[in-house]
C-alpha cells in the first residue's frame, strides 16, 4: 500500500482537493473570496478553490509531522513581508484561516486533537490517514498504467 511519502506532493494535493469539495462539512466561507491568507500577502489568491487546496496541504502537513496547531502552521504558510525601501521581514500566515480550516476538518473526522500534554495540536486520525494513503495508491497506479 502506498503512503503520502511515495508520491508527488503537488498531485496528491490537488487529487485531495477534488475529494474534499465532495465533503459537507468542509466549505469555504463567505469572505474567503475577499481576504488575504497573511499580512505577507498583498492581494487575496486568485484560485476559486483555494480554500480547499489549502485544506488539503494542511492534512498532509498535519499526516506528516504532527501534531500540529495553528501556530506552526502559520510559522508554514507566511512569507516575507516586503516594506518598500526597507529590508523585508518574516510575517506568519493568518491563524483564523488555519484554525477555521482545522476546525472543518475536525468535524469532518480527518483530525482530533491530542491528548497529550506535552505535545499540543491537531493529530491525524484513521479517516484522514485512509483518505491519504488511498489518494496515494491511486495516483501510484495511474502512473504504472
Amino acid at each position: 500500500m502506498a503512503t503520502v511519502y511515495d508520491v508527488n506532493p503537488t498531485a496528491l494535493i490537488h487529487r485531495v482537493k477534488e475529494k474534499l469539495k465532495d465533503v459537507n462539512e468542509i466549505k469555504a466561507p463567505v469572505w474567503a473570496d475577499f481576504v488575504k491568507t497573511g499580512t505577507s500577502r498583498q492581494r487575496p489568491p486568485v484560485q476559486k478553490d483555494w480554500w480547499y487546496v489549502r485544506a488539503a496541504a494542511v492534512l498532509r502537513s498535519i499526516y506528516c509531522t504532527s501534531p500540529m496547531g495553528v501556530q506552526r502552521l502559520r510559522v508554514k504558510y507566511g512569507g516575507k513581508k516586503r516594506n518598500g525601501s526597507q529590508p523585508s521581514h518574516f510575517k506568519k500566515s493568518s491563524g483564523n484561516l488555519l484554525r477555521k480550516m482545522l476546525q472543518q476538518l475536525e468535524s469532518a473526522g480527518f483530525l482530533k486533537k491530542s491528548e497529550s500534554q506535552k505535545l499540543k495540536g491537531r493529530i491525524i486520525t484513521g479517516k484522514g490517514k485512509q483518505l491519504l494513503d488511498r489518494t496515494a495508491s491511486e495516483i501510484l497506479k495511474e502512473k504504472k498504467q
